[in-house]
């Protein structure tokens, strides 16, 4: 009589999620639809295609402060079927799950500081205020990532960062002076928020996905596109006003093509 060794089907991955509202999948009514957290999220996409139970830790709102000091998170600032952080922080609650689930993280994506950053828009000396916020964004990544390494042991990490929706404020007439705020962030973006981001990230062993470049932020101005709405504007301007709500509504959040441009970013940086 012969045996037959049937192995046990693989144990299933999670994906754990932290942030603000880019991660939670949060836009404005549009189009007649509510406003509220949906599935667009870039974190529900890269679930889907990746085969990955999500966790979505993240809250709308949060800043980069607030993950690690800030207890709880409403109902309405979730992501869908997201779990009841009962009374925790997002680094708590992450540190649980990552210890519960340990061998079975395939992923851990963070994606904050752009509610550091976005008052910024609107100061009376934008680059002084955006000095301050990437300040204290780096200091509470170096307080929160380690952290979330030890708990996550070598299961893969990825930082995002943000298009730079400041571009908007080329055709927005909210901004008196837009063109001139749009061409300030292009460095601002490149040279000093997305270097300090990238550079809190590597210190943990975590890849980085820049999406400011993925959404063609670092494009030279000095290219025109016909766009349908404003006309000959920068390709840039154009490419943030399509992926972004930013133009229209001055609202910094993604259209569901700019969640599909972060998802497949993410995809391609972890080989998924």
């Amino acid at each position: 009589m012969t045996s037959t060794n049937v192995s046990a089907p693989p144990a299933e991955q999670v994906y754990v999620s932290l942030g603000d509202s880019y991660a939670t999948g949060y836009r404005p009514a549009d189009g007649g639809a509510p406003a509220g957290a949906t599935r667009d999220g870039f974190a529900y996409l890269v679930a889907e295609q990746s085969g990955l139970r999500l966790i979505n830790l993240a809250c709308s709102g949060a800043t980069s402060a607030q993950v690690r000091a800030e207890p709880g998170c409403a109902p309405g600032n979730r992501g869908p079927d997201a779990p009841d952080p009962a009374g925790r922080t997002q680094l708590d609650a992450a540190v649980q799950v990552l210890r519960e689930h340990q061998g079975r993280v395939g992923l851990v994506t963070v994606v904050i500081g752009g509610n550091d950053l976005a008052p910024c828009a609107r100061a009376s000396d934008a680059l002084a205020c955006a000095s301050r916020a990437v300040a204290d964004v780096r200091a509470n990544l170096a307080a929160t990532l380690p952290a979330l390494r030890e708990a996550a042991g070598d299961a893969t990490i990825v930082g995002l960062t943000y298009p730079d929706v400041f571009l908007g404020a080329w055709v927005s007439p909210v901004f008196p002076d837009g063109q001139n705020l749009a061409r300030l962030s292009v460095p601002l973006f490149r040279d000093f928020f997305n270097a300090a981001l990238k550079a809190e990230y590597e210190k943990i062993g975590a890849k980085f996905v820049d999406v400011t470049a993925t959404t063609g932020g670092y494009g030279p101005l000095t290219e025109v596109t016909q766009d349908p709405t404003y006309g000959p504007i920068p390709t840039p301007v154009a490419k943030v006003c399509a992926l972004t709500y930013f133009c229209g509504h001055t609202d910094v959040h993604p259209t569901p093509a700019g969640h599909e441009a972060i998802a497949s970013a993410v995809l391609t940086t972890t080989g998924r």
